[in-house]
């Protein structure tokens, strides 16, 4: 017959609770993440075969892009600055998107910018003197919405006039960077499953070599390769 002792369960230390706890969150973070994130990377990984296949017949979307003018009745905007007059047409022509700024303004009378939205741009020529405003729009299929998303950011580094002035575009760039920093915690959780599996270790081991040998050729060994 069993002791008292022997019939209560051992406690765990506070240490072994604490690994255990971590691990159960570390699986959770990593696979609810993968989930959330599958479609963006997904979408990221098609968008980048395109990129680097842009001879591909049936994702062909410039070629195929559909281009019309229209030519609209405004009222010059009252507003000071550039933008606030970009803003003042669109409202009147019922545009949206972000606000590209394609030359400079050097006359007073009229002003030319592009709304942009992901695969389809209206370049906005104003006449304000003559109180009208001619449009060009130009949409690509979804294979050129899908190639755009990937390099879609609404700033340009070498041109200070163009910032994000569109919501959606601050909320896609926000996702991208949720994205960047989702993968780098999936990556690191993935090395702590791995670590604690003692028998994966070498292999573990062989194809996280392979990985940094590759990595680093692009990264640092070019450099050293071609001078």
């Amino acid at each position: 017959m069993s002791s008292v002792i022997d019939q209560v369960p051992l406690r765990k230390p506070p240490s072994r609770r604490l690994a255990d706890t971590f691990e159960i969150w570390n699986r959770k973070l990593h696979y609810y993440l993968g989930l959330y994130f599958l479609f963006f990377l997904w979408l990221f990984a098609f968008s980048g075969l395109l990129l680097n296949h842009s001879s591909w017949k049936f994702a062909q979307f410039y070629p195929n892009r559909k281009v019309s003018k229209v030519e609209r009745s405004i009222q010059p905007p009252t507003a000071a600055t550039d933008m606030e007059q970009a803003r003042d047409l669109m409202r009147q022509l019922g545009i949206h998107g972000e606000i590209e700024w394609t030359a400079p303004r050097s006359d007073a009378g009229r002003l030319d910018f592009r709304a942009t939205k992901p695969a389809h741009f209206e370049d906005i020529k104003a006449d304000f003197k003559q109180g009208r405003a001619a449009i060009e729009i130009t949409e690509y299929n979804v294979w050129g919405l899908v190639r755009v998303l990937h390099t879609f950011t609404g700033v340009r580094r070498n041109d200070s006039r163009n910032q994000r002035d569109w919501i959606l575009t601050t909320v896609w760039a926000l996702s991208m960077d949720a994205l960047a920093g989702g993968i780098i915690m999936m990556v690191f959780s993935s090395f702590y499953m791995w670590w604690v599996l003692k028998p994966k270790r070498i292999l573990g081991l062989v194809a996280l070599g392979m990985g940094a040998v590759v990595c680093g050729l692009f990264v640092f060994g070019l450099r050293w390769i071609y001078p």
